[in-house]
Order: structure tokens, then sequence, then C-alpha cells
């Protein structure tokens, strides 16, 4: 059977160990399997994108795979055919997609009609694969998620939504804190909160930014305008405003908290330029880990 992973969900049974086999990856940075070796895989990006793209690209070509990136604008996709049809197209042609979507529906339409692993690379509701160098970056600072508390403040978007439900598996606390009107998806949320009661963790949403980063051994912030939302710039940095990761609110969460980002950051909008380069930030190391991350998604899906 075929392995998806098109939402954290997904990593329900295994997330911990995807980010174990990570860490051991990073330890042995080219080393080549058996189970990659030739492979190739496909990425189809309706968005742009410098750290999912070079990530991918990196992690299949050392672990002794190609990379076919492609546009939709080159393909027949972006002049009418259907995400079905392109679907078996590919699947006799290469080993995996990567499938970076402006709609979650899509990436759901190209996995089911696929016979070969679909992996989501960011759409509009989730972002699975950045959540696992995120909680892998939590684990080396950390060196542990039980009893560990983690504060996302600002737009509860596609990063958010999967933080919760990674924070839900793994046994951690998550605090989100948004303006009313931008929590997190509904229907994650709930999800998430059954799995949090079988692992022992809290799942808050508040709108209070100080209350939701009290504490905390990691504060997490995003952009406040995401992709396809340029026209909402104007409104939205104005309400977010209060919810900038500064100095101020950093000092409200743990002493040794540290400060996460997904990137590409606006300095001095939703984080100050002296948080983004204090000892604190790991920003750039999550960054890093997005490489042997992909590498060990690549090899669960294609082992």
């Amino acid at each position: 059977m075929k392995r998806d992973i098109v939402s954290a969900f997904d990593m329900k049974d295994d997330l911990e160990d995807i980010i174990q086999l990570s860490i051991n990856l990073k330890k042995n940075r080219y080393e080549s399997f058996d189970e990659t070796r030739n492979r190739v895989l496909a990425m189809i990006f309706e968005k742009p994108s410098t750290r999912t793209r070079v990530s991918f690209e990196t992690a299949i070509d050392q672990l002794g795979g190609h990379a076919v990136y492609l546009n939709p604008n080159d393909m027949q996709m972006g002049r009418g055919e259907t995400i079905p049809d392109t679907a078996r197209v590919l699947s006799g042609f290469v080993d995996a997609v990567a499938y970076r979507a402006f709609r979650h529906e899509n990436v759901l339409d190209l996995a089911r009609n696929a016979s070969i692993p679909v992996i989501n690379a960011l759409d509009d509701l989730e972002h699975p694969v950045q959540i696992v160098a995120d909680y892998m970056t939590f684990l080396e600072k950390k060196r542990s998620f039980s009893g560990k508390k983690l504060a996302y403040v600002g737009d509860g978007n596609n990063v958010a939504n999967s933080l919760i439900v990674g924070a839900a598996i793994l046994g951690m606390d998550i605090s989100i804190g948004c303006p009313k009107g931008y929590e997190p998806d509904s229907s994650i949320l709930d999800r998430s909160k059954a799995i949090a009661k079988d692992s022992g963790s809290t799942i808050s949403i508040v709108s209070d930014p100080g209350e939701a980063v009290s504490g905390a051994d990691a504060v997490y912030t995003d952009v406040w305008v995401s992709m396809g939302e340029e026209k909402e710039r104007t409104q939205k940095e104005k309400l977010f405003w209060p919810y900038q990761v500064s100095e101020k609110l950093m000092d409200k969460a743990g002493r040794d908290a540290i400060f996460m980002h997904c990137l590409p950051a606006h300095r001095d909008l939703e984080v100050s330029a002296g948080i983004m380069d204090s000892w604190k930030s790991v920003v750039f190391e999550q960054a890093e880990n997005r490489l042997h991350t992909e590498k060990a998604i690549l090899l669960t899906v294609l082992a």
C-alpha cells in the first residue's frame, strides 16, 4: 500500500520516528539508500518557494535520486488537464510527487488518483513537512517534548494548523494567540483535541498574545499576510501589530525560550529584528533541518 503525507494527521503513528530518523540523517548527510537510489521525485509548485523547493531537490539528490521541477504554467494541468488525469500520467513516470498547491482539495485529489506517494509541500490548510523540521529543531534544543509548551502568535494559518496536530501527536502543550476571526481551522482543532486526550497534551486558543506565550519553551510566529492575501495587507498589519514577537513579548515566555519562524520573515513586522538576530532565535537551524526532514519523509514514503 502506498504512503501519502497530505496532512500532519497522516503522521499520527510515526511522527516521532520520522523526527528521530531526521536527526540520524543529519549526522550522515551524504548517505544514500537503496530505497531512494535512482528514484524520481516530481515537484509541482503552484506557489513560489525557497526552502521547500531547495530542500526537496537537494534531499532526493543526496539520497541518490533525482528531482523534476514542474511549474503548472508549463504543464497541461495549467491548460485544463484534470488533476486526476495528471496523477495517472505522473504515476507512470515518477516514483513520488511533492505538490505545493493553492487548495488542499487539489492535493487530496492528486493523492486519491495517483498510485505513487503524494507529499503535501504546502497548501491553504496545512504545511505538514514544515512542522517536522520545527519539532525536530525543538527536540534538538529542549531534549524532550514531554512537559513542554509551544506558543504560536499571529494568524491561525496553515502552519498553525499543522503545528497543533503535531503537538497533539507528540504530547506537547500548545497555545495559539490570535485575533478573533483568525483562529485555526475548527475541524483540525476538534480532531487534534481528540488526539490530545490520549497523548496528555493541552491545546488552548486565546486572543491575548501575552497569555499565549506565558511560560512557553518556544515562541513561534509566521507572516501575517500569506500568499494570495496581498489585498488584505493593510488591514491585517494593523490588526496583528499587537502580536509582533518583540523583546517585550519574549520576556513573558520562559527564561530560556527559543524563537521559531518558518521563514521568510518580515523583520519588524511579525518579529522584531532584535529577536530575529538574538541568541534565542533558531530560525536558520529550522531552515537547515528542512533538508534532513525532507530526506526522512522521502525515505518513509518510498520504503
